[in-house]
């Protein structure tokens, strides 16, 4: 039952016409939980929430499934928009995003032109601009891009899935960069010929690539739930004396709150990626997939 859930949500997330119909509604289908607003004043709010118990944060205003120039260029404002939004706020976030809204899939070189800009935006503030990682179809591209910035700019980091064999290759190739790298299990369904279909592969492969990229002296940032994850990281920095500025502990908003908590207090320094905006069905459907036992919060939710 659990993998056919997951299936269907998977599913669901990549399905345009659900996204827009999901627009209309506004966050419903217990979106609230995982989405901290449609505005950007509401993510500032959800983040300067955050910052009073000594949590970071990276915002993203969520789009998928553009098809035209135009949205594109609409998603540039945006991030640029959010990134003078934390400045002239004063909250402690980055700003992650998908190459694929600003028009990795029309014309790469759109696509590298908007990431300039808001690369150059971010900098020009002292801060940092983080590239999500999408399925395995665009892991190369994404890649590319990242590569070409790194060559003007060091303020850029992008995130590297477990799940995937090729990955490994990825961290140490990456090496190279002193890639700033936040390390992921996986949340796109692929196929067995390029990711470790069975969990305990793909989390065997994370302890991996954790180390890994630790090892090799470079910041990490961990992107976990899974409190063995968390406990095996402690205990690898602690043996191996890797400093607390070496890494961060990252989760996402509404997953995992005392968690979250608790590594603050103990001196982790913790960041939270806040998703905000319209295109918020598509991110909700992964949460879900991820974690089908929050269907039952979602049931509850529509019929309040």
């Amino acid at each position: 039952m659990e993998t056919m859930l997951r299936n269907v949500f998977q599913s669901l997330a990549k399905n345009p016409s659900a996204n827009r119909m999901a627009k209309k509604y506004g966050l419903r289908f217990g979106a609230k939980r995982f989405v901290a607003g449609v505005t950007i004043e509401e993510a500032i709010q959800a983040v300067r929430q955050l910052n009073l118990d000594g949590r970071l944060a990276t915002l993203d205003h969520l789009g998928e499934f553009i098809s035209t120039r135009e949205e594109a260029l609409e998603s540039l404002q945006m991030c640029l928009a959010t990134l003078d939004a934390v400045h002239s706020s004063g909250v402690q976030s980055n700003l992650s995003l998908k190459l694929t809204s600003l028009g990795l899939d029309l014309d790469r070189q759109l696509c590298l032109d908007n990431m300039r800009q808001i690369v150059e935006r971010a900098r020009s503030y002292g801060n940092f601009v983080r590239i999500d990682m999408e399925d395995y179809s665009h892991c190369q591209p994404a890649l590319d891009v990242y590569r070409e910035l790194r060559q003007s700019f060091d303020n850029v980091g992008i995130v590297l899935q477990a799940y995937l064999f090729r990955t490994s290759e990825d961290v140490e190739q990456l090496n190279a960069l002193h890639a700033n790298l936040r390390l992921v299990k996986g949340a796109y369904k692929e196929p067995a010929t390029v990711a470790f279909p069975a969990k305990e592969d793909v989390d065997a492969n994370y302890r991996s690539i954790i180390l890994q990229h630790l090892r090799n002296g470079n910041y990490t940032a961990i992107a976990t739930h899974d409190e063995t994850i968390v406990r095996f990281v402690k205990k690898t920095v602690s043996e191996r004396g890797i400093p607390l500025e070496q890494f961060e502990f990252q989760m996402l908003y509404g997953i995992c709150e005392d968690l979250q908590k608790r590594l603050v207090q103990e001196g982790y320094k913790v960041r939270v990626y806040v998703p905000y905006g319209r295109d918020w069905f598509g991110y909700n459907m992964r949460r879900l997939a991820e974690r089908p036992a929050n269907v039952w919060f979602v049931m509850k939710n529509l019929f309040r």
